[in-house]
């Protein structure tokens, strides 16, 4: 693991980097949608950063304040009377968050459906263009957290926000985000300049940016962009005011129930939002690792603990920052460790250069990152390389979520696809052979006559849980369906997981259609229905199970 990280050290200081830049006015924005004073943003961020990436499983994912917690804090803020009492609540998030991980209470992840994450993470890049394209033509009126904010006439606050945008474009702000959009696009096109590995092009931009604006200012120009169109980050003029924008709990509050609502809140919120983006990191890892989603509830919860103790709002695995992460070529949690080490550092050294970087250089950094995420290339393989039962859900959860918010529209997603698949499958039981396991041993994994995405935790943690270096014979003869999230699950163990750790595995009877190759044949022998009583050991699908075969759950310790 050492050698692996040295690996990938410089491009992920370099991802690490792209993610401070993206990261730094979504912490300022966030904290200012949540009525919280703007240092207590960056104080989350700092702390998502170092504490929660040091100690998280997973290598890609980014945590930082997130905007599907603003409400609840704004509201939270108000009727708790004031921030410090809040900050109590946010401690006890913590802790509650930290004995859902000891609960194991993050194996939820594992049952969410592929289409619902892939239309999360298409949403999520809707969003993100939806709400930077304002900042783009230099209108700022909106924060971050603002995006799912319902008016008193019902309007949609983005939607009202992009129609007056129109009638308030700034030139400057215009020609600043197409001169860093066609600088990143730069990047990622012109070979000369994919070859620069060591400076990422978001920092060239932003860079280009601040130039532009100075040459603006210093010409007398009417381009010139104003101090409300950049990033405006707290400037403390001595020591002591610096050290008074941490803030302490009011732990005498202990008592007050109101307090423990709100914890629970935030900490079932906070939760959740954490585990739909660790399963969509893990969907973008390209190295296709598993993160113990039950080691990142413990993280988060450390993380909300001392974030909230030294004043700093509630953080969150955040889909947005993961996603530049992943983009930038970040490889390993050093990446996440160091955007916070870069946020803390450039907050106390250099807030004077980062108050001239302009939201439209951000902003033209964030509709890359959203492009992606939601490329019209997504939508055409969902179609082409999915069945109806897999591309509805997906597009209803795009809209569920554009429409209303992240957890809603993930909860109507995952309702439309358990319809599909409980219509069009049943879940049968899943087994997996395994004598006591000796070096040189074959293990071999048989799949029911159908597979469901239910089975797609069972399968999982059995792929997890084999030993290195042994030899394993995945045998599909008996299926008569196998899930499309299963069939991907399979298809990446094999291709790369299995390679990495130097597994051998054998796949035989997967049909023409599974897209899988088989690398033997081989019947099953099938028990004929004789209308006797069905023996112990034979499961429902007629599988003639010997005493040897364990659960899949029952593997532990290879």
């Amino acid at each position: 693991m050492e050698n692996f990280t040295k690996k990938y050290l410089k491009s992920d200081i370099k991802s690490g980097l792209v993610v401070f830049l993206v990261a730094l006015p979504l912490c300022l924005g966030i904290a200012l949608a949540s009525g919280a004073p703007l240092f207590s943003g960056i104080i989350a961020g700092v702390v998502a950063g170092i504490v929660v990436g040091t100690l998280s499983g997973s290598q890609l994912s980014v945590s930082g304040p997130a905007a599907g917690l603003t409400a609840i804090v704004l509201a939270a803020i108000a009727s708790l009377g004031s921030f410090e009492a809040f900050l109590l609540a946010g401690v006890l998030a913590g802790v509650i968050q930290i004995v859902l991980g000891f609960l194991k209470a993050g194996v939820l992840s594992n049952y969410l459906p592929s289409n619902v994450i892939e239309g999360m993470l298409a949403a999520i890049g809707i969003i993100i263009i939806l709400s930077q394209l304002p900042h783009a033509v230099g209108f700022d009126e909106m924060h971050e957290g603002d995006y799912f904010f319902i008016n008193t006439d019902g309007q949609h606050q983005i939607f009202v926000t992009l129609a007056n945008a129109i009638n308030y474009i700034h030139p400057g702000a215009v020609i600043v985000v197409l001169t860093s959009l066609a600088i990143l696009i730069a990047f990622t096109k012109v070979p000369v300049l994919q070859k620069i590995k060591s400076i990422p092009g978001a920092l060239v931009a932003v860079l280009a940016g601040i130039a532009l604006n100075e040459l603006f200012k210093a010409t007398d120009s009417s381009l010139a962009i104003s101090q409300d169109h950049l990033v405006s980050l707290p400037i403390p003029e001595t020591m002591g005011q610096f050290w008074s924008q941490f803030s302490l709990p009011d732990f005498k509050q202990i008592t007050n129930v109101e307090i423990w609502i709100v914890a629970f809140t935030i900490a079932a919120v906070a939760s959740i939002e954490t585990l739909l983006c660790i399963e969509a990191a893990d969907k973008m890892d390209p190295l296709k690792r598993y993160t113990n989603t039950n080691r990142e509830l413990k993280a988060q919860g450390v993380g909300n603990m001392l974030s909230c103790l030294i004043g700093g709002i509630p953080v969150t695995s955040v889909i947005v920052r993961t996603s530049a992460n992943v983009n930038a070529g970040g490889k390993t949690k050093i990446a996440a460790i160091s955007h916070g080490v870069f946020l803390m550092l450039a907050v106390i050294t250099i807030p004077s250069l980062l108050n001239k970087i302009p939201l439209a250089s951000l902003a033209a950094v964030l509709l890359v990152i959203g492009y992606k995420l939601a490329s019209p290339r997504i939508f055409v393989h969902m179609w082409r390389n999915s069945k109806k039962f897999q591309f509805i859900p997906f597009v209803v959860t795009v809209i569920a979520i554009v429409m209303t918010d992240l957890l809603v529209g993930v909860s109507i997603g995952l309702a439309v696809s358990v319809y599909f698949i409980l219509r069009g499958n049943v879940k049968l039981a899943y087994f997996f052979k395994k004598d006591k396991h000796q070096e040189g041993e074959t293990i071999q994994m048989e799949l029911a006559q159908e597979v469901s995405f239910l089975n797609k935790a069972a399968i999982k943690q059995t792929f997890a849980h084999l030993p290195d270096e042994s030899k394993v014979i995945i045998d599909a003869s008996s299926t008569v369906y196998i899930d499309y999230d299963v069939l991907q699950l399979i298809k990446e163990f094999v291709n790369e997981g299995a390679v990495d750790r130097s597994i051998a595995v054998e796949t035989i009877g997967f049909r023409k259609e599974y897209d899988i190759e088989n690398s033997a044949s081989y019947v099953t022998s099938i028990i004929p229905d004789t209308g006797s009583p069905i023996s112990p050991n034979v499961a429902a699908n007629g599988i003639k199970i010997p005493s040897n075969i364990l659960k899949v759950g029952e593997l532990r310790n290879g």
